[in-house]
């Protein structure tokens, strides 16, 4: 059964492939347009853990600096208590200043740590927006070219009568024969109405002579 599955399952991976390798064969750039969109969304992905690992930082310098002031303030407290014979006062506020500075030290720690992953985050995602704006540099250009081969190609399709051996003719020749026969009628048109006119003027003089 494990081997059906199997099978089935590398005639489907291919059967994907193929209809991809046909669809990248039969319009590539609209297959890199789709390669692209899914590159801008990682690119995305990655930027919302960027702003997620930016606000974590905040909230630990938050907290170190608000573990650092309350280890000063009880530190400050211990001493008072000291100074005033107040043992158990300044128990209380030794053991906090303790607590305090032990939970600072390690908010370093963390802060330390959370600013060297954003700034490798920051150094990664910085290189896959670099490479997603060369690719598209890149899809532009393609475009071009594409658009310059499929025009000239049109363009060959136009003026080679071969091209359409079916057909009478090309657009460009009908319209040409069209402008060619309404140039003749109009000519005709002018040419008989010019000897129209000469004739009567002819037939005017030869009646003023007699």
């Amino acid at each position: 059964m494990t081997n059906l599955f199997t099978r089935i399952k590398n005639t489907i991976t291919a059967d994907l492939s193929e209809a991809l390798d046909q669809k990248e064969k039969q319009n590539p750039i609209v297959l890199l347009n789709q390669y692209l969109r899914q590159c801008e969304q990682e690119t995305e992905k990655v930027a919302k853990f960027l702003e997620r690992q930016s606000a974590l930082k905040e909230e630990f310098t938050k907290e170190l600096y608000h573990a650092e002031q309350l280890a000063e303030k009880r530190k400050y407290q211990a001493e008072i208590a000291s100074k005033a014979g107040e043992t158990e006062l300044y128990q209380f506020a030794s053991e906090e200043h303790q607590l305090y500075s032990n939970r600072a030290e390690r908010l370093r720690a963390s802060l330390e740590q959370v600013k060297g992953q954003l700034a490798e985050l920051e150094r990664k995602h910085g290189d896959m927006k670099n490479k997603l704006k060369d690719m598209q540099l890149r899809r532009m250009e393609l475009m071009g070219r594409e658009n310059v081969t499929r025009a000239n190609h049109q363009i060959n399709q136009v003026l080679e009568t071969n091209t359409y051996s079916d057909k009478s003719y090309s657009r460009f020749e009908e319209i040409e024969n069209y402008i060619d026969r309404l140039e003749n009628q109009v000519n005709r048109s002018y040419n008989q109405t010019t000897i129209d006119t000469r004739i009567e003027q002819l037939e005017k003089e030869i009646n003023h002579s007699n």
